[in-house]
C-alpha cells in the first residue's frame, strides 16, 4: 500500500512490479475494491508491468483533501482522478483497464485524454455514460436488475446504503455474478473499503448524476459536455463481455463504431465481477493491448 497526493485527493493504491515496467492502471467499480485484481496483478507483474491499483475516490483509505470539494461520483471526475494520479506518479502514458465504475473511468479518460492512454481494456464496451439517454426507461427486465439505482434516487436509498451497506452490496454481488461460487471470501476482502466517510455521498451522487437527477461538479462541466457528444476512442482497445452478467444482457456487440483504433471484443462466460471471475482472461487482454501498443510505436 502506498499513497500520493493529487490536487484534490490523497489516493491510496497498491503497486506491483518494477518502477521501470510498462505502466497499467487497474480501476475498480461499485461495490468493489482493489482486491478485484488480486489474481490479475501478479500475471501482469510477471509480464513486466508496473501495476497501479488505486482506491477510487470515496473508497478505502483514499481521502479528499478539502471539505469544500464536491463529493462527486460523475464520470469526468473519475476520469480526471486517473490522470491526476498519473501526473503525481510521473507516468506520462499508461494502459487503463477497468470494470463497472472502473470501466466508466477508463473509457472516459481514453476519450478525453487519449495522449495519456497507451491502450484500453474495458468491461463492458464503450462505457461512457449517456446521461440524456439514461433519463428514459429501458426494458422492464433490466429496470428490475437496476433496482438499486432507482433506490438511490431517494433519501430512503441513502439511508439504506448508510445503515446496511454490507447487506446491500453483498446482495448485488450475488445477483450480478449468479454462477460464481467464490463470493464469500472475496466480498470480505472488499467490504472494508465501503467504510470511507465519503463513500455514501460519492455513490449516491454517481447514480443520481448519471440518471440525470442531480447536477455535477461545475469544474467538470466542460469535460461532461465533451463526453455527451460520445467521442470516439482511438487507442488500441479490447472490450470484454461477461455472458452471465444480468446488468449487461445484450453485451457490447454494437459498440464497435465507437472505437476507431485497433479493437477486439472478447466474450467470456462469467458475471459482472469480470476480473474476479476470469482473471486470466482479463490479464491476457491487457497484455495483448500492451503488445499492440508496442507494435504501433
Amino acid at each position: 500500500m502506498q499513497s500520493i497526493k493529487t490536487p484534490l485527493l490523497e489516493i491510496h493504491y497498491l503497486s506491483l512490479g518494477p518502477p521501470t515496467g510498462w505502466p497499467v492502471i487497474l480501476s475498480h467499480g461499485f461495490p468493489y475494491s482493489p482486491h478485484a485484481y488480486a489474481n490479475v496483478a501478479p500475471l501482469l507483474q510477471k509480464a513486466g508491468a508496473r501495476v497501479i491499483i488505486p482506491y477510487t475516490r470515496g473508497y478505502g483509505p483514499t481521502r479528499f483533501l478539502y471539505q469544500s470539494t464536491m463529493r462527486s461520483g460523475q464520470q469526468a471526475a473519475l476520469a480526471t482522478d486517473i490522470v491526476a494520479l498519473m501526473d503525481a506518479l510521473g507516468i506520462s502514458k499508461a494502459i487503463l483497464a477497468g470494470f463497472d465504475w472502473g470501466g466508466l473511468a477508463s473509457c472516459a479518460a481514453a476519450a478525453l485524454f487519449p495522449e495519456r492512454v497507451a491502450g484500453l481494456v474495458s468491461y463492458a464496451g464503450y462505457d461512457v455514460a449517456d446521461v440524456e439517454a439514461q433519463k428514459h426507461a429501458v426494458a422492464p427486465a433490466l429496470e428490475r436488475v437496476m433496482w438499486y439505482q432507482h433506490l438511490f434516487q431517494s433519501e430512503r436509498g441513502r439511508e439504506c446504503l448508510s445503515k446496511d451497506r454490507r447487506a446491500l452490496c453483498r446482495l448485488l454481488w450475488e445477483e450480478w455474478s449468479p454462477n460464481w461460487g467464490s463470493v464469500d471470501e472475496a466480498f470480505e476482502h472488499s467490504a472494508e473499503a465501503f467504510d470511507n466517510e465519503d463513500w455514501v455521498d460519492v455513490v449516491i451522487h454517481c447514480y443520481r448524476f448519471h440518471l440525470g437527477k442531480e447536477g455535477g461538479d461545475p469544474a467538470m462541466d466542460e469535460l461532461e459536455e465533451k463526453l455527451a457528444r460520445k467521442p470516439k476512442i482511438d487507442v488500441p482497445t479490447i472490450t470484454l463481455d461477461g455472458l452471465e452478467d444480468p446488468l449487461k444482457p445484450e453485451g457490447s456487440a454494437n459498440h464497435a463504431q465507437f472505437f476507431t483504433g485497433r479493437h477486439e471484443r472478447w466474450e467470456v462466460r462469467c458475471g459482472h465481477a469480470f476480473p474476479l471471475e476470469a482473471p486470466e482472461e482479463f490479464a491476457s487482454a491487457i497484455i495483448k493491448v500492451h503488445e499492440w501498443s508496442e507494435s504501433d510505436q
